[in-house]
């Protein structure tokens, strides 16, 4: 066995870009460290993300502390700004897409048993707080990751990578 070299590596993701047939977007409600919106964006291109909607002052991937750790991936995303959570949900659910929270809420269901179907949004929100109350009532499903151990919550950049590889591979796995 030997790792990939460039060209078979072209040919594995073109194999896997087939298997997309629904776009999936992100929501990012007041996450305000630049690493953690680095991360958030170098994983969001790495799953063909096809936009990003900020609110609630998240840091913009163009910010030079967000480059470190996206180390330059911004560049295949697009984004737009917006005050308020509550109006980038409902610019999201203008463009087609059902608006999806990810949070630790009392009718949150496990993200694995989340019915999803067509174009998603996957909303994420603030560090320590979460997503704000507006912006939760503005989601059309609520999800959050199972967790087995002590500890009650992932990082966020973390649990939005879970989340988003399992939007992808629920797709892939389902061939619809």
């Amino acid at each position: 066995m030997k790792q990939l070299g460039p060209t078979e590596l072209k040919r594995l993701h073109r194999e896997w870009n087939r298997r997309d047939r629904h776009r999936v977007a992100l929501l990012l409600d007041g996450v305000s460290s630049p690493f953690n919106v680095g991360s958030i964006v170098r994983t969001a291109a790495a799953l063909r993300i096809e936009h990003l909607y900020l609110a609630g002052g998240a840091v913009s991937p163009a910010h030079s502390r967000v480059g470190r750790a996206s180390m330059g991936t911004e560049r295949y995303l697009s984004w737009t700004s917006f005050e308020r959570g509550a109006d980038a949900a409902a610019a999201a659910a203008a463009d087609g897409y059902r608006v999806v929270g990810l949070e630790l809420a009392d009718r949150a269901v496990p993200l694995h048993e989340l019915e999803v179907a067509g174009d998603v949004c996957l909303v994420v929100g603030h560090e320590d707080h979460g997503i704000p109350g507006a912006t939760l009532a503005a989601c059309e499903a609520v999800a959050f990751v199972p967790q087995l151990g002590r500890v009650g919550s992932l990082n966020v950049a973390t649990a939005t990578a879970v989340a988003l590889y399992e939007l992808r591979r629920r797709e892939w796995s389902s061939g619809t």
